[in-house]
């Protein structure tokens, strides 16, 4: 009863906040990411540096900041599982786990807060950004955008939902990625 009336809050926050059905669906199938009822404050829009130690998936780093390393978690996005224990790994999993490693993995990046700093897991929740080639890379955006994620919108961490939504609407209409390779 307790998780049912749990749900029910979360649906209704999701609605107010103007999240559309698509976006909640993922949001009651998909609870790993999902923060805890009164999240850690941090200051939102702050910017940190890190680098990246390694890729453990398509949506979840371990990087080191002032000599400590942390497990982080990418706001706003969710990729299929590679790496789950007893779970298959789903269709475009390695792939996704493939860009992200393409795109972070050994780097410097800036990571920039929203307004809940950790998720149940204890895992960081950040945007994150790399600079390639002269160019900064929004990397959150960028796996969406190529078909590597879905955007998964998890509130009160909304700050760039909608450039994730139009992101994904574009990938889904394009056939990019997992909207191309994988049975809906």
């Amino acid at each position: 009863m307790r998780r049912i009336t749990w749900l029910l809050l979360v649906l209704l926050a999701m609605v107010a906040s103007g999240c559309d059905v698509e976006t909640m669906t993922e949001a009651t199938r998909e609870p790993a990411s999902r923060t805890t009822p009164g999240p850690t404050p941090a200051t939102s829009g702050s910017v940190e540096r890190a680098e990246v130690v390694r890729v453990v998936d398509g949506d979840t780093l371990i990087v080191e900041i002032d000599g400590r390393e942390e497990r982080l978690r990418y706001i706003g996005v969710d990729t299929p599982e590679s790496v789950q224990p007893n779970t298959p790994v789903e269709c475009f999993g390695r792939e996704a786990s493939a860009e992200n490693a393409r795109l972070v993995e050994g780097r410097e990046v800036e990571l920039e807060r929203d307004v809940s700093n950790r998720d149940r897991y204890d895992r960081l929740l950040r945007y994150v950004y790399v600079v390639e080639e002269g160019e900064r890379i929004f990397v959150n955006e960028a796996l969406v955008a190529g078909g590597f994620a879905h955007s998964s919108s998890f509130p009160p961490d909304v700050k760039h939902q909608d450039r994730f939504r139009a992101a994904q609407r574009e990938a889904r209409d394009e056939g990019r990625g997992l909207w191309g390779e994988c049975a809906p």
